[in-house]
């Protein structure tokens, strides 16, 4: 018997496995924030994480950008911590930088610029956590 493997699986799938390099916009210095120990568990997972968030100097040991657009390395995927209102400039500045996909975290939902980044050739994954789909759909047992 085979399982089917539901389409949005498969695109999350791909994305944790072609992904290296994730900037996360709203990481937070304060370890008990979710944008905090989900890039915390990423950097175990071996990803690269770039702190984007204009309040810091520093995160997770590493230099925080004040935006996107001042990341020096390339960049595959925008992890975005922030509310709603805030996605579509997000979504602006990742396309400008040539980033491959978009993650908005659980109970992050923008369809507009969710489209926005889909007519520019990204890929959107809305309203997930990247620290419970990796766990789910790479580590599971057996």
């Amino acid at each position: 018997m085979f399982l089917k493997v539901k389409p949005m699986d498969a695109l999350v799938k791909k994305l944790l496995q072609e992904t290296k390099v994730i900037a996360v916009v709203g990481l937070s210095d304060q370890p008990n924030r979710p944008s905090h120990y989900v890039s915390q568990y990423m950097l175990e997972q071996g990803y690269v994480v770039v702190p984007v968030n204009p309040a810091l100097t520093s995160a997770l040991g590493m230099t925080a950008y004040p935006s996107l657009a001042a990341i020096p390395c390339k960049v595959d995927m925008v992890n975005i911590f922030r509310r709603p209102e805030a996605v579509p400039t997000i979504v602006a500045d990742a396309i400008a930088i040539g980033a491959k996909s978009i993650w908005m975290q659980e109970g992050i939902v923008h369809h507009e610029a969710a489209t926005q980044a889909r007519e520019a050739g990204l890929d959107v994954i809305m309203d997930r956590c990247l620290l419970k789909e990796h766990q789910r759909l790479l580590h599971q047992p057996g």
